[in-house]
């Protein structure tokens, strides 16, 4: 009871009902949609419920991740949609591995539950857009020996989650940004699955729900970055 006392007064308020309402949202779109993929839920709720915490600096955030992307990329292998099963399992989950070991190496003022932010420099900006231009020219030979359906919807997923984790390895603010642009790219990828199967419907509500997280993100980001400056400023 203390315990779940002491998380309640760790978020505000804003953050608690973003996240009910985020739950409540995936929820009900898989009770009228879906119905059957339990894994499909599962996934969903973990992967809200990381983004909460990354909003926050928290390395539990990417302990959830990890989980989420194993899960997402089964459902992913299911539908064929290779390219994000490759994308999570190859890509987005062993980057939020190193990830977590950046974040939990670099606490604010020694507090392990928020990461210090980090600007990036010339030489960052140069090797992420390099190594974004190479695994996407990579990952789309790869997906279209694979057969992948909506090949380039999916490789811009590639694209844009790439973005997402070296910004997150960097402990960039605009990581919200790379992920929030990577939700639309799914919307769009789901959707299409949608004209399939009326039951990816919920993973659509799902993504809409990790877009208004991930826009919440970046602007929690962008305060806690501006509050450890002046806190850095103090302590000169």
């Amino acid at each position: 009871m203390k315990s779940l006392k002491s998380i309640v007064r760790y978020f505000s308020l804003a953050e608690i009902a973003l996240w009910c309402c985020s739950v409540i949202l995936i929820v009900v779109s898989f009770c009228i949609f879906d119905r059957a993929n339990y894994l499909t839920l599962a996934a969903s709720l973990i992967g809200v419920t990381s983004l909460i915490f990354n909003a926050k600096g928290n390395p539990v955030g990417q302990v959830l991740m990890i989980i989420f992307s194993i899960i997402y990329g089964y459902i992913s292998f299911v539908f064929k949609y290779y390219g994000e099963m490759l994308t999570y399992v190859c890509m987005s989950m062993p980057m939020a591995i190193f990830s977590l070991i950046s974040w939990l190496k670099n606490p604010y003022n020694g507090n392990k539950s928020e990461v210090k932010v980090n600007r990036l420099k010339r030489n960052d900006r140069i090797i992420m857009w390099t190594l974004t231009a190479a695994v996407t020219v990579i990952f789309y030979f790869v997906l279209k020996a694979f057969s992948t359906k909506n090949i380039i919807p999916s490789t811009v997923s590639v694209t844009t989650s790439f973005l997402a984790v070296y910004l997150t390895f960097k402990r960039s603010p605009f990581y919200a940004i790379g992920y929030a642009a990577n939700d639309i790219v799914l919307i769009v990828l789901w959707t299409l699955a949608t004209v399939e199967n009326l039951s990816y419907l919920s993973v659509v509500v799902c993504f809409v729900a990790f877009l208004a997280n991930d826009v919440y993100g970046f602007l929690s980001w962008r305060k806690m970055e501006k509050r450890q400056s002046v806190g850095v400023t103090q302590a000169d």
